[in-house]
């Protein structure tokens, strides 16, 4: 598996473990306290999703600069020097108007 495979594998994968595991665990709270299904699946959607994101932004620095760095490295795979000074001819365009 190539490095950057890796890299979005492991973002993704702990991304969607940081939501999943608050979520499955508040469901179930919210059901032992005695909410509905429904209730209970919404507050648990919401407050994984806020968990999920704050521990991706504490624990996933490196993955999500790997991860972006392979989307930078992809974009940029077969450009020439032309293509380069193409994209700022037009970006110089784009900014005088």
């Amino acid at each position: 598996m190539s490095e950057h495979r890796k890299a979005w594998t492991t973002y993704i994968v702990l991304r969607l473990l940081f939501f999943v595991v608050p979520f499955a665990g508040l469901y179930a709270l919210g059901l032992a306290l005695g909410f509905t299904m429904k209730m209970s699946g919404v507050i648990a959607a919401i407050l994984a999703a806020l968990i999920g994101v704050s521990l991706s932004i504490l624990l996933l620095s490196k993955p999500r600069e790997e991860a972006s760095e392979s989307v930078y490295a992809w974009r940029n795979r077969d450009r020439t020097a032309d293509d380069v000074e193409e994209d700022a001819a037009i970006d110089g365009e784009q900014s005088a108007q």
